[in-house]
């Protein structure tokens, strides 16, 4: 079949996301791919919508820039789960879908009558995913949890921080345990619709975002589990059980630079030489003939015969071509290190604010920044764009978040209720349609 432009390739695909802050990205992921996601709040709204930061500053539900992040290409649906017309609007709702995101405590569902084993009666095919901060069952599945502590309590943050050990580690910014929570729900999800072609039905899925911090905590697990030992934090570079040489080094005009990988075999030290001589710093540098020297080697450097002390000539230049990039970084305008760095093949980056990554002329060029119209306000906005493209089913993300209840009536209309039935919820405040 083929799918008109710009649906996206997940295109046909109904989700119902019934979320609070822990899942709303993994819908999010599902309907940038063209998935038709319709978000179940409650008739007083999600709680994000007054999360900061608003726009212009004024504290609004249908303003909040918090919200509006995690739900582009959204509808939304306002009920009241905890009324009978509530749950039966969500039943068929559910019916009708192919996918259930919810992240609800472990047992809610369940205790509101709308378990997987009831869902499932309605509809077979079903692939529910609930995604909760210690999955659904063992000694810790009820206890509450944040984005802060799941990622202090299952590892990233401990190889976050700095070399001194005596600060404190550190987190990175925004939901990251709560989005690599996501990352695989989204995983299983799609793994799930394919095994339904081959079992014949849909299936639940416990996703343990706790443990999905875990895992993605680079090697660390492993390290442990395979040979016993810690990683530690180091500033500005990987964890690891043996201290690295620092990678972070501050250019000429100020701006810090990641150094990245350094000169590891032959042609690279003979690069690092010809660069210094073209910026006309090799008279500053009493090491280049370690350089010129290292250019004369073949293949790598074996790091293992320099760590042992068995190759004292290669660790010595090893240390020349580190000393070098030193040098140009600290000589240069960051930028200019960094085109001069890629043209000559080695690895390093600009360390760059979130805001300037967007900015980047090979982020413009690549179409990521994506600007939304929000008609009600007369302006557009720039949001995110996504880091893929399906060349076979492209898909454009241009519907602006929902208001709340936005899109009540008319699925309603979709599930064949009537008119009077439709009005009659909304009398009882049983579901809200603006």
């Amino acid at each position: 079949m083929n799918l008109p432009d710009s649906a996206g390739p997940l295109s046909g695909l109904k989700v119902i996301e019934f979320t609070d802050e822990i899942a709303p990205w993994a819908g999010k992921l599902l309907a940038e791919m063209g998935a038709d996601v319709v978000r179940i709040e409650p008739m007083e709204g999600s709680k994000t919508r007054w999360y900061e930061p608003f726009l212009d500053d004024t504290p609004d539900p249908e303003q909040s820039l918090f919200f509006w992040h995690y739900n582009v290409r959204k509808r939304s649906v306002a009920l009241d789960i905890e009324t009978k017309a509530g749950r039966d609007l969500f039943i068929r709702l559910v019916a009708d879908a192919d996918i259930l995101i919810e992240d609800q405590a472990p047992g809610k569902m369940a205790e509101l009558g709308i378990a997987y084993d009831t869902l499932s009666q309605e509809n077979d095919s079903l692939v529910h995913a609930a995604i909760t901060p210690f999955g659904q069952s063992g000694p810790r599945a009820t206890e509450p949890a944040t984005d802060l502590t799941l990622l202090a309590g299952s590892g990233p943050a401990w190889s976050c921080g700095y070399d001194d050990h005596e600060l404190p580690p550190i987190r990175g910014g925004g939901g990251q345990g709560y989005h690599t929570a996501s990352h695989w729900a989204v995983i299983s999800i799609l793994t799930a619709i394919i095994a339904k072609e081959q079992i014949g039905r849909g299936q639940f899925i416990d996703i343990n975002a706790s443990a999905a911090s875990n895992v993605s905590t680079e090697a660390a697990s492993y390290t442990w589990l395979v040979a016993q030992e810690t990683v530690q934090r180091q500033t500005g570079r990987h964890a690891g059980v043996r201290p690295s040489s620092p990678t972070q080094v501050q250019a000429a005009d100020g701006r810090w630079i990641n150094s990245g990988v350094p000169a590891r075999q032959g042609k690279d030290f003979q690069k690092t030489y010809d660069w210094l001589v073209d910026e006309g710093l090799v008279e500053q540098f009493p090491e280049a003939p370690l350089l010129q020297l290292g250019g004369e080697r073949e293949g790598f450097l074996n790091l293992g015969a320099i760590s042992s002390g068995e190759d004292e000539e290669g660790a010595a230049i090893f240390a020349a071509g580190r000393a070098a990039m030193v040098l140009l970084i600290k000589s240069l305008p960051a930028y200019e290190y960094f085109t001069k760095a890629q043209e000559r093949g080695f690895q390093c980056g600009i360390i760059y604010s979130p805001e300037e990554v967007v900015q980047d002329p090979h982020f413009a060029a690549r179409g990521f920044p994506l600007d939304i119209e929000h008609p009600e306000l007369g302006r557009s906005f720039t949001y995110p764009g996504v880091p893929y493209k399906f060349l076979g089913s492209p898909c454009e993300i241009k519907t602006r978040p929902p208001f709340l209840g936005e899109h009540t009536r008319d699925i309603m209309i979709s599930l064949e209720y009537s008119e009077d039935e439709i009005q009659m919820c909304i009398d009882n405040n049983y579901v809200h349609s603006p």
